[in-house]
């Protein structure tokens, strides 16, 4: 990417940082010093929709995972409160002039929270665990295919892990070879995916490694503690082992799962809680709050269709009928009503600009879905005649918090009343099982969302290649898949051309039914005034807890 192409992005992830300060987390019942001079603890407690998925960075696939990753652990780099690259166990890092050989020095002082040196080796040890197609990992192949030099071969087994392009030259220099130039790679280090792992503790610890507190080994600014895969409460403890201990303020941060909303509030209304998401009916009561505050998000909600458990999915005209026969301004005003937006396509507004123009992405790309009921009818009768069938039956998949509960009935109401002959029934699990039957393609309809996980287009048109590791849905377009694959190889230093070929890429999978786009979320929110130094990424992990603290006076 161009320099000033850069200069946008961060200036981008300045304003959402600036937001982000404001939508901390700390705790009302956190600390300071007490008259009589001693030092209470610092705590700050939150709640959060759903249990962990993984603690495992080479399986973990979602939000929640990522958060409390990103808190444990560190990367190569960390983003800081301007969304840039901080250092994290490298501390510099030097780039060959023709952009694919990074070789990163990495500080003597990193250590794992048993003692042992953090080393290139963890490195080596943990990209090469994540594409290894032994262990299953749908982020590795995602996140290194076409990056790192032999990812893509080694996950389709093809190839030796050992001939990754990753390598310790020594203890504490690590050298990484491409597969094309990566603007993008710095940031692709500070996402959980390519965290270090200690070998001797995963190999000790077996099928039990990242399963419960005492089988995880952190060396980020915190250590997780009281959890077991099924928790739905759990700490995160200051790190005394970390390297930059003396940055981190908070003694312990604590959680617990908590899914009906009305609960959350009274949590917080009690001060048991510093931050709560607000649902539709709460925002209008809490709105003129001083603890009232909007985040826009760059996380797009969309229907995936899976095209090879029903017939019906399997056709383009069913499922483009589908896309347009449910009304998503409504669906963002009415039952949401937290600062969410329509979406129209796939890449969100606001999240990218373009190369040249400094135009925002979305704009350029125009609406490409939008809710359009005679379209929809249309496309419906073609569908049904092609099946030879005057109905069809569907199951829409989606997580159980009450905020989905609503929305999916929306718009299974809207489904079932715009087209005539469907009838929509929805299946609501734990967010866990929803991932589990999702990877095994084991749904016909899915309510799901992508948040980017670095600052380029390429985070969400991956998704859909044919050979992605998340792209449970069936489809493939030979078009789309040279398009996006062009972006990394023969376009990768080419910005102006990548860019062309995204736009290119995105029509095509709305051409193709692929997926319906819904919205592009926002988060409503009570956060207490004592919050500091929480921030929010727009691309990674959601929340950064480094430099939280807490506002005593």
């Amino acid at each position: 990417m161009k320099a000033k192409n850069w200069l946008l992005l961060l200036m981008f992830g300045l304003a959402l940082s600036v937001l982000a300060a404001c939508s901390g987390d700390e705790s009302k019942k956190s600390s300071g010093t007490k008259s009589d001079g001693v030092t209470e603890e610092k705590v700050l407690n939150f709640i959060n929709p759903e249990a962990i998925p993984s603690m495992d960075p080479s399986l973990a696939t979602d939000e929640s995972s990522f958060v409390n990753l990103a808190a444990t652990m560190e990367g190569l780099y960390r983003l800081d409160e301007k969304t840039q690259a901080s250092p994290g166990v490298a501390s510099s890092h030097k780039v060959s002039e023709d952009g694919l050989t990074w070789t990163f020095t990495l500080r003597e002082d990193a250590k794992w929270s048993n003692g042992d040196p953090v080393t290139a080796h963890d490195f080596v040890y943990a990209w090469q665990r994540a594409v290894d197609p032994a262990t299953g990992s749908e982020y590795g192949p995602y996140m290194m295919s076409g990056v790192i030099k032999n990812a893509s071969a080694i996950s389709k087994g093809e190839l030796a892990v050992d001939q990754l392009g990753v390598k310790a030259d020594g203890d504490f220099t690590l050298v990484v070879e491409l597969e094309n130039a990566t603007p993008y790679f710095e940031t692709l280090t500070t996402f959980g995916t390519f965290f270090p792992l200690n070998k001797k503790f995963v190999e000790e610890k077996g099928d039990s490694f990242a399963t419960s507190s005492e089988n995880i080994l952190s060396n980020g600014p915190y250590t997780i503690s009281n959890w077991t895969s099924t928790s739905d409460s759990w700490d995160l403890v200051k790190n005394e082992e970390y390297w930059d201990a003396n940055t981190v303020k908070m003694d312990k941060l604590t959680f617990k799962v908590v899914k009906d909303p009305q609960t959350a509030l009274d949590l917080y209304e009690e001060g048991t809680v510093d931050r709560i998401d607000l649902t539709s009916d709460l925002v209008d009561q809490y709105s003129t709050s001083d603890d009232y505050i909007v985040s826009p998000e760059t996380f797009s909600y969309f229907i995936k269709f899976n095209q090879t458990t029903s017939d019906a999915l399997a056709n383009k005209n069913i499922r483009a009928a589908i896309s347009r026969a449910f009304d998503k301004d409504a669906l963002v005003g009415e039952i949401l009503n937290n600062g969410s937006i329509a979406s129209n396509g796939l890449i969100p507004a606001d999240f990218t600009p373009m190369p040249e123009t400094g135009e925002d992405f979305r704009k350029v790309s125009g609406d490409l879905v939008t809710y359009d009921l005679k379209a929809a009818k249309e496309f419906w009768a073609k569908g049904l005649e092609e099946l030879g069938t005057d109905s069809v039956e569907l199951e829409f998949l989606a997580d159980d918090d009450k905020t989905t509960k609503n929305l999916v009935e929306y718009v299974a109401n809207q489904l079932s009343t715009n087209l005539e002959g469907l009838k929509v029934n929805i299946k609501q699990v734990p967010k866990e099982q929803r991932l589990d039957l999702d990877s095994n393609m084991d749904y016909q309809m899915q309510l799901t969302r992508w948040g980017p996980d670095f600052l380029d287009p390429f985070t969400f048109m991956n998704l859909w290649t044919t050979d992605s590791g998340n792209n449970w849905t069936g489809y493939s377009s030979p078009e789309y898949d040279k398009l996006v694959s062009e972006t990394a190889s023969t376009l990768a230093t080419d910005s102006v051309a990548r860019y062309n070929n995204f736009l290119e890429a995105e029509k095509v999978l709305f051409e193709d039914a692929a997926i319906a786009p819904v919205y592009q979320s926002s988060r409503a929110q009570l956060v207490s005034p004592k919050v500091k130094g929480v921030f929010v990424n727009p691309f990674g992990a959601t929340y950064e807890y480094k430099w939280a603290d807490v506002d005593t006076e």
